[in-house]
């Protein structure tokens, strides 16, 4: 699944946001998508009797939530329950620009001043709560500073850090001035404010500890459902809101979010109809799923990428030993493992490799000039030994300085491609004497117990682009250590911390290219991460889903399967 970021999301080990669209297709950056690898459209979900009020659209997902507040989402399965339940300042339009929706908050796009420093924003002035309260601009002034301050410990924190002042024009008009040039701050303002006047009086560091977003009774939301019921570990119910605000209504009366043990599970229960999306199709039932004339497939690959990421604080490690502490043994890793060969066969060829956190094709890919390592296990073995790694005879596994190589690699459960994959890992590293053990967690205790604190030796993840725009500041950059940041695997890295700065001081979008180009060549040397493969899950929908073409879902957005589902209608 992934973790979700801000501007990226952590995608659950199974990666389950987003896919991509159609075959060569531009995307809104006017980023060049890879080629599509299937689609099929037996079931356009097309009805000729036009929309249906009522009715129950039912999904699925193998993960729970950790939260709905939106304060600390940074999950897919969290963040695709919130969307059904709150509405974002902006939204971003199918060419992934930032629009003002019907159904967002803000009444029209931001008015960017020339120096692109100030910010002003007008908000709907009839938007809200879920309990009849005003949305107003004192929300939204109150998540922005409570996400700024660092003692909440939000991961959203590096999208707005770079706010100076904030400035409240009127109960609904707000000015946003920044200290420097912030070239994708445009793309924070797509987010999900919270209640005031139900949080405002929490210290800030008992937030994440409070029930809202836990407890469907308290959890006043904004959006046209509401969060009617959680049963844990098996489903959340939402209701149409009866005092929705938008313009647009919601058409669908109840959503129901069904929680499965793992993805063949899950494609087994599309199939006998008990649901109706999923958003993630294992490769290995794409065949079979295609096969079904009553199922619409829709399979791209998408804003995701899979890394192996090492852990960089050595109290994570025996005798305080870290294993991954050199860039030439993180070199050998990368020349050991057959990224190609896990493409080819367990993706089945539906993923394009990565050798940096830029996706490619895109304007900020850094093509060549990023280090490939091709499969090559006797380079690897060459560079371990350089290293001063020596291979102890009676058990196989190479030592230094008394400290054999063994670590454990970390992934979610219930995800097929990722289990094949920390197999493979496991099963290349073996060759060139390093001992891996593949653990599998479920994927809502691992992001609080091992990935927000950072807490783990080596994961198998994956991130999914929520913006499309290459900052990964918060990610990679020794500023955002956990909690109030995503760089969980304590990277440090002083040069890149400069370059990523840099890369969004300008709005210069040559300028921006060299500097990620340079980005792209350190970070493939240095290897905070091995870079894996972008990907895309499969989308399958089930025949009582319907919606026009201008509303059906967009897989080059991170959590595009449910693009304008406002506008759909089941039978």
């Amino acid at each position: 699944m992934s973790k979700v970021k801000r501007s990226l999301l952590l995608v659950l080990c199974v990666f389950l946001l987003g896919g991509v669209l159609a075959a060569c297709s531009s995307n809104n950056n006017g980023e060049q998508a890879a080629p599509s690898n299937n689609v099929s459209e037996n079931n356009q979900n097309q009805d000729t009797e036009g929309p249906k009020d009522g009715g129950t659209l039912t999904l699925s997902t193998i993960s729970d939530i950790v939260s709905l507040n939106p304060l600390f989402i940074q999950d897919t399965a969290s963040s695709d329950a919130a969307h059904w339940v709150f509405a974002k300042l902006y939204d971003l339009n199918r060419e992934g620009l930032v629009t003002a929706e019907p159904w967002s908050i803000a009444a029209e796009e931001p008015i960017i001043s020339e120096d692109g420093t100030t910010y002003t924003v007008k908000l709907k002035d009839y938007a809200k709560w879920s309990d009849g309260t005003p949305i107003t601009a004192d929300d939204i002034i109150f998540t922005i500073e409570t996400i700024m301050n660092p003692d909440t410990g939000s991961p959203a924190i590096s999208t707005f850090d770079k706010i100076e002042s904030i400035n409240k024009i009127s109960d609904y008009e707000i000015e946003f001035k920044l200290s420097q040039v912030y070239a994708p701050f445009i793309y924070s303002l797509v987010f999900e404010p919270v209640p005031k006047h139900v949080l405002g009086d929490v210290p800030v560091n008992e937030l994440k500890a409070h029930q809202y977003g836990s407890n469907p009774e308290i959890t006043v939301t904004s959006g046209p459902w509401v969060w009617k019921e959680w049963t844990q570990g098996q489903q959340h119910v939402f209701e149409r809101n009866p005092d929705y605000w938008g313009e647009v209504k919601p058409k669908i009366q109840t959503v129901i979010y069904k929680i499965y043990a793992d993805q063949n599970t899950e494609v087994q229960a599309l199939l006998r109809g008990d649901v109706d999306l999923v958003t993630a199709i294992p490769v290995t039932m794409n065949e079979a799923v295609s096969k079904e004339e009553h199922i619409r497939m829709i399979l791209e690959p998408g804003p995701q990428y899979e890394f192996l990421g090492f852990n960089f604080d050595e109290s994570n490690f025996p005798n305080n030993f870290n294993p991954f502490e050199s860039q030439k043994t993180r070199q050998a890793i990368a020349y050991a493992l057959d990224r190609q060969g896990m493409i080819d066969n367990v993706l089945k060829g539906t993923g394009v490799l990565m050798n940096a956190p830029m996706l490619p094709g895109t304007w900020a890919d850094p093509g060549a000039r990023a280090k490939n390592y091709e499969y090559n296990p006797e380079k690897a073995k060459e560079l371990l030994a350089e290293d001063g790694w020596v291979m102890n005879e009676k058990t196989g596994i190479l030592e230094k300085d008394g400290n054999p190589f063994s670590f454990e690699l970390q992934y979610n459960t219930g995800n097929s491609r990722r289990e094949q994959v920390a197999q493979v890992i496991q099963n290349n590293l073996a060759q060139v004497g390093i001992e891996v053990k593949p653990r599998g967690i479920d994927f809502a205790a691992w992001v609080e117990q091992n990935l927000t604190p950072g807490k783990y030796q080596a994961i198998l993840l994956a991130w999914s682009l929520t913006i499309p725009d290459p900052d990964s500041e918060t990610i990679f950059s020794s500023k955002y250590f956990p909690p109030a940041g995503q760089n969980m695997g304590w990277y440090v890295n002083e040069e890149l911390d400069q370059l990523w700065v840099d890369g969004y001081s300008t709005t210069d979008i040559d300028e921006r290219a060299e500097i990620y180009g340079r980005i792209g060549e350190i970070i493939s040397e240095d290897l905070p991460y091995v870079f894996m493969y972008r990907y895309g899950n499969a989308i399958g929908i089930g025949p009582r889903v319907h919606f026009d073409e201008a509303d059906a879902p967009e897989p080059s957005l991170a959590t595009g399967y449910f693009f304008h589902s406002i506008n759909w209608w089941v039978e």
